[in-house]
């Protein structure tokens, strides 16, 4: 039986500058930093959250990931021109990791507005990936996932 995501995909143009933002920026930690195939194989990079050790991000290189060379060129466009939103990430104080991650240098497309659901920012990776940054409502029942609010 499946029992929840591990590991999800984050398109990425520089692996090393994208390790640099999300571990010195997000605050991400390095889970696994090693090359498969030899030395020009490709690099497996995960990193992800301290506060939720069972599930990371490969910051992968559409090259270098077992896409033909047209779609990985069509991938490395989306990523740069900033079309692809990844996810969503959770906090308890959404004002203040704005401010925090807005001083570290993160672009933010969107400063922390209401919605129906919580508070949420938008702002861009150092590739082009946009991610919500949410502090969920008190009025948010979890037990009926995203798309519900308790009443």
């Amino acid at each position: 039986m499946i029992k929840g995501l591990a590991i999800g995909t984050v398109w990425v143009l520089d692996q090393e500058r994208a390790k640099e933002f999300y571990t010195e920026k997000l605050g991400f930690e390095v889970r696994m930093d090693m090359t498969i195939g030899g030395d020009d194989g490709m690099r497996w990079l995960t990193v992800g959250s301290k506060n939720q050790p069972d599930l990371e991000l490969s910051l992968s290189l559409p090259g270098k990931s077992g896409l033909d060379e047209e779609s990985a060129e069509m991938v490395k466009k989306l990523v740069a021109k900033g079309v692809l939103g990844p996810g969503v990430l959770t906090t308890d104080d959404v004002q203040g990791d704005y401010e925090a991650l807005k001083a570290r240098g993160v672009e933010f497309i969107q400063e922390p507005q209401e919605r129906p659901y919580g508070t949420e920012a938008l702002f861009r990776d150092d590739s082009g990936n946009w991610f919500a940054l949410t502090q969920q409502s008190d009025k948010m029942d979890m037990s009926k996932g995203w798309g519900e609010c308790a009443e």
